[in-house]
């Protein structure tokens, strides 16, 4: 005969049942995290299937800074020659980045472009990283096509046949080439402000809102490539003339 479960039987029962539920939830997350997606050639493919024949990966990056340009790279492929290795180039070592900087630049059609920080306050961030997209496709030296954007947004500025891609750095090779160089170009170009406006911490933060450049703008201020439509560069400014007064 089955003796019923008492109360304190029941409760263990329940914590090792809820346990191992989440314990299995954390292996199902530590299994997805595993299983990343690896960029491949085959949406350039269907677009040559459907009568494409020069089809260009566009990505930017600076958005998230405070300070600093937002910059976009258009990149169309050789078939017959792609890089080995192209990945989302946040998913890459700055060693590997910088390495297919180069081997990009040498066998493929590229163009970089840049939104300013005066566009930027302008315009808006997102409307600003589109202007350096379509920027950055005009400068190619053979028009394409065809487009493979990242992101879920088309630019409005863009005449060509294109398609949005989410998470398309990590999916498309053009994209991925396009990651690559215009993250490696903007990298650099913070460097070099960086030397001209030591404090911020722009070598290594890139512009971004770390905690170091958060207090650097507190105890130095506000600089010509601070973008001072976003919040904590606005608060600071305020909080400046609200001194001043």
């Amino acid at each position: 005969m089955r003796r019923p479960l008492t109360h304190r039987t029941a409760k263990l029962a329940e914590a090792s049942a809820s346990a191992f539920f989440a314990c299995r939830r954390a292996t199902d997350r530590r299994r997805k995290d595993m299983i990343k997606p690896v960029p491949d050639f085959s949406f350039e493919t269907a677009a040559t299937t459907r009568g494409f024949t020069r089809i260009a990966g566009v990505d930017e990056v600076g958005r998230g800074p405070l300070a600093g340009p937002v910059t976009a790279a258009a990149v169309v492929l050789d078939p017959a020659n792609i890089p080995d290795g192209l990945n989302d180039s946040k998913a890459l070592t700055a060693r590997r980045r910088e390495a297919l900087f180069e081997i990009i630049l040498d066998c493929a059609d590229v163009s970089i472009a840049h939104a300013t920080v005066e566009e930027i306050d302008a315009l808006n961030i997102l409307r600003a990283s589109h202007l350096a997209m379509e920027r950055a496709v005009a400068g190619l030296q053979t028009t394409p096509d065809h487009l493979l954007i990242d992101g879920n947004m088309v630019p409005r500025g863009l005449t060509v046949s294109s398609e949005a891609i989410v998470k398309g750095d990590a999916r498309s090779m053009s994209i991925s080439a396009a990651s690559i160089v215009a993250k490696i170009t903007r990298d650099r170009i913070m460097v070099d402000l960086a030397q001209q406006y030591p404090g911020y911490g722009w070598e290594t933060n890139a512009g971004y809102p770390s905690k170091s450049h958060r207090l650097a703008l507190q105890n130095l201020g506000v600089t010509p490539h601070h973008r001072r439509s976003f919040k904590p560069v606005h608060n600071i400014l305020y909080q400046q003339e609200n001194v001043s007064d």
